[in-house]
C-alpha cells in the first residue's frame, strides 16, 4: 500500500485527486493540506506519513518549490510529485532542482495520474513525456553556473565504470524511455533495467531518474 498526501490550495482539487486514489487498492490518501507551511507540519506527524506527496507548485504563503526543499530535507523524506496547470519551464527546472521526484500537468489523465505515484514510490522521475525534451534542453541550452552532479567533470569520469549494458541503459533512459519501454527495447526483463538502472545511479553517484536524463544528454550518450 503505497501511502499518498495532498498539498494544493484548491480544495476542490484536492477531493477529486483524493476519490480517485481511495478508489485505486494500492493507494491510500493519509491526508491533505491547502498550503505548503500547514503540510511540512501534517508530515511531521506519524498518522500523515507519506511515501509520496502531491505538490501543487504556486500556493499563498509557501509554495510548493520551497516546500519541497524543506521537506526533502527532513529525515527520510517522502517522494514529491510536482502537480500544476503551468506549463512553465522555470517552475520545472526550479521544482526538479528543489528535488522533486517527477512533474505532471493537472491535464494529465487519471491513468497517468496513478503511474507517476506509482513509479515515484518504486524509485523512478516521472515527467510529462511532452516536459521530458524542455527539462533536456532548459539544462543543455543554460547548465548552471555551479556545476552539479550531472554536469561536473567528474561525473564524465565515473562513466567509464559502467558496464556495456549499463551505458545501453543509461543512453535510453536519456531518450526519456520508461522501464517497460527499455526492457521491450533491449529484450530484457523490466526487473532487469530496474536493478541495471539502480546500479547506474549508484555507479554515477546521481540522485535520481531526472539527473541521469541529463548526464546521458549532455555527454552525447544518445547520439
Amino acid at each position: 500500500m503505497t501511502r499518498v498526501f495532498l498539498v494544493d490550495d484548491q480544495e476542490l482539487v484536492r477531493t477529486g485527486f483524493a476519490m480517485i486514489l481511495d478508489a485505486t487498492p494500492d493507494l491510500r490518501v493519509v491526508g491533505s493540506a491547502g498550503d505548503g507551511q500547514t503540510a511540512l507540519d501534517a508530515l511531521r506527524r506519524p498518522e500523515h506519513r507519506a511515501d509520496v506527496v502531491l505538490m501543487d507548485v504556486r500556493m499563498p504563503g509557501l509554495d510548493g518549490v520551497e516546500t519541497t526543499r524543506r521537506l526533502l530535507a527532513t529525515p527520510d523524506p517522502p517522494r514529491v510529485v510536482m502537480l500544476t496547470t503551468f506549463d512553465d519551464d522555470e517552475l520545472l527546472i526550479a521544482a526538479l532542482r528543489a528535488g522533486a521526484a517527477g512533474y505532471l500537468l493537472k491535464d494529465a489523465g487519471a491513468a497517468d495520474l496513478l503511474a507517476a505515484i506509482r513509479a515515484a514510490a518504486a524509485g523512478e522521475a516521472p515527467v510529462a513525456p511532452r516536459l521530458v525534451r524542455r527539462l533536456i534542453d532548459s539544462f543543455v541550452l543554460a547548465p548552471p553556473v555551479t556545476p552539479s552532479a550531472e554536469h561536473s567533470p567528474a561525473a564524465a569520469s565515473r562513466l567509464g565504470r559502467l558496464t556495456t549494458r549499463e551505458r545501453e541503459i543509461l543512453a535510453s533512459v536519456g531518450l526519456g524511455l520508461s522501464n517497460a519501454e527499455i526492457a521491450a527495447r533491449l529484450q530484457l526483463a523490466e526487473s532487469t533495467v530496474k536493478t541495471h538502472l539502480g546500479s547506474v545511479l549508484r555507479k554515477l553517484e546521481l540522485r535520481d531518474r531526472v539527473q541521469a536524463v541529463i548526464l546521458a544528454q549532455t555527454h552525447g550518450l544518445t547520439d
